[in-house]
């Protein structure tokens, strides 16, 4: 089962934060399952619908620390073991909140 794991923004980053993120993203793409990573820009595009009419804004919207600051993309055999890497990330990065969403399909 895939799942995406996205976080908000919080403190910025020092070196401890550096290595230890480090450290888990090589151990989980050396077992195979980390597919993907990446931080997103704050900015991004708004698309709004109705009817026939598409609104496009241009972000930021929010506040730094409650835009979705990052994601990792995840493959594993559970629900638990998704939500267990989503400890072992928040334990790392500290307060902050992380989502976890099972992605359907191919």
């Amino acid at each position: 089962m895939r799942y995406l794991m996205t976080s908000r923004g919080g403190d910025a980053p020092d070196e401890k934060l550096f290595t230890e993120m480090a450290a888990f993203i090589e151990e989980m793409t050396a077992s195979g399952v980390l597919l993907a990573t990446g931080g997103l820009d704050p900015a991004g595009v708004l698309l709004t619908s109705e009817g026939d009419e598409i609104t496009v804004t241009d972000g930021p919207f929010t506040e730094a620390k409650e835009a979705v600051a990052g994601f990792a993309l995840v493959e594993v055999r559970s629900k638990e073991e998704a939500v267990e890497l989503g400890r072992r990330f928040r334990r790392i990065v500290g307060d902050g909140e992380s989502m976890i969403q099972q992605v359907f399909g191919p």
